[in-house]
């Protein structure tokens, strides 16, 4: 790859991460079709899934650590609604699904990694047309109650389909905790950061075992979706983002079908 495909990728991250942090969704259901069809388009480079998946791993994992600084920074009663019980329960069982997804995705065969991701993206289209359910009233931490096996069990599903993906998972992660678990919004919001950077650790720790990531184009994606997260989460307290969701789910349900497509066809 040369200097214009590292510019590609650092675009391609900023590009992603900036949707991400404007509509408050999970980045990899962006990138991983930018990563995959972009660079090949443009004649710059050309991934296979399994390398898409450990560039959107990275993208995930430092862009999740972004967030959870700028989350403890900007909100002062942050960790107040951090609930450390559900979070020490999902946490474990989503970093063993993302550690044993990453790992395994070595050893998938590309078809298999782009129907993973078509399923997903499948789901996330319907989360992001489904309003959320969760109580907007402020609860004591203490008087919240959850199935912790129900919890862990989805956790668990959750990390090892987003480990395959490259993804953190949070785009079905927190409709779980929303509407099966019952949990209140603002303490979701709060706790489904930390559990996505434990599963982000998971998904990057087994890449690395499996190894296979492209190093350079990795880290110029990673720097633009570090630079990118934050200008969209700025920009989305401007803006009503209710027609841009319609619009990025038109997108990536486009996506679906084209990767749909060249699996039956």
């Amino acid at each position: 790859m040369d200097t214009a495909g590292y510019f590609i990728m650092f675009l391609i991250g900023l590009i992603g991460a900036f949707f991400s942090g404007l509509l408050g969704i999970g980045g990899a259901i962006i990138n991983y079709p930018l990563l995959l069809y972009v660079p090949d388009l443009l004649q710059v480079g050309n991934f296979t899934p399994k390398e898409v998946s450990g560039i959107s791993m990275f993208q995930v994992f430092f862009s999740s650590l972004a967030g959870v600084l700028a989350y403890k920074k900007h909100s002062k009663t942050a960790e107040s609604l951090m609930h450390k019980g559900l979070i020490s329960n999902m946490g474990v069982s989503i970093l063993i699904g993302s550690l044993a997804g990453s790992i395994s995705s070595k050893y998938l065969p590309s078809e298999t990694i782009n129907i993973i991701y078509g399923v997903l993206a499948v789901i996330a289209v319907i989360m992001m047309m489904v309003p959320n359910r969760g109580s907007r009233e402020a609860v004591e931490l203490q008087e919240i109650s959850y199935n912790p096996a129900t919890a862990s069990v989805a956790a668990l599903l959750v990390g090892i389909l987003s480990g395959i993906v490259g993804a953190g998972g949070s785009f079905i992660l927190i409709p779980i905790m929303l509407t099966i678990l019952k949990i209140p919004t603002r303490v979701t919001v709060a706790s489904s950061l930390a559990i996505v950077f434990i599963s982000a650790i998971g998904g990057v720790s087994g890449k690395l075992i499996g190894g296979g990531i492209p190093l350079l184009p990795t880290i110029f994606a990673v720097l633009g979706s570090v630079l990118g997260a934050p200008m969209g989460t700025r920009v989305s307290r401007l803006l009503n983002v209710t027609s841009l969701r319609v619009g990025l789910a038109v997108l990536i349900a486009a996506t679906a079908i084209k990767i749909w497509w060249g699996i039956i066809a």
